[in-house]
């Protein structure tokens, strides 16, 4: 899998989002190897768009496109400021649930310690997040070459986030937390409400 990471900050979340509606009907369904796409702003206005291909050679057949050139070149005037990009092939996906059915979104933009044992504690509390947080429906992760990272966590709703967030975990799950927080150094978090989700 391939991603393309975009952020900025915005003064009309709703002006952006039409914007993304214009691309899924027109650009779709001529974009071969796309996956799926995850976007939202913050009450603030800082927005994240991420989007998922099969391969860095299929993204980078979109990109060429004419008409994808010009869809962005009107896209980006939605931004008040400079816009950010990342692209990896780096990529964890964790699912418990339909990712696509989620009413609220997290995302962490951070660096990453040890990139290995990152990838290892997310790969190892699988099971338990799926246990012990059932509204969370899963988690895409990014790693760049710079030791940056970008997650998106999928919950069912924020209020059930903010339940998850409040219940007592047993020892070994707060150890395994405590390590991952110390591995993974989140800078920022953007709460998305009502994130926009786009299935290929």
């Amino acid at each position: 899998m391939f991603i393309q990471v975009i952020e900025g900050k915005v003064k009309d979340a709703a002006a952006l989002q039409r914007r993304l509606e214009v691309w899924e009907r027109d650009l779709m369904p001529g974009a071969i190897g796309y996956l799926g796409s995850t976007g939202g702003c913050t009450a603030d206005g800082d927005c994240c768009l991420i989007a998922r291909f099969e391969s860095r050679f299929a993204a980078q057949r979109n990109s060429d496109r004419p008409e994808q050139g010009a869809w962005w070149a009107e896209t980006e005037r939605c931004f008040t400021g400079p816009v950010t990009f990342h692209d990896t092939d780096e990529v964890m996906v964790m699912a418990h649930g339909d990712l696509y059915s989620a009413r609220f979104g997290q995302v962490m933009d951070g660096h990453v310690a040890d990139r290995e044992r990152a990838m290892k504690l997310e790969r190892e509390s699988d099971a338990m997040l799926a246990e012990m947080r059932p509204e969370l429906l899963g988690a895409v992760t990014a790693f760049y070459d710079d030791d940056a990272f970008t997650e998106i966590a999928y919950f069912a709703s924020q209020d059930a986030a903010r339940r998850g967030e409040r219940k007592e975990l047993p020892a070994k799950a707060k150890d395994m937390v405590a390590e991952w927080e110390r591995v993974m150094k989140v800078d920022r978090y953007l709460d998305i409400d009502s994130p926009w989700l786009t299935k290929a």
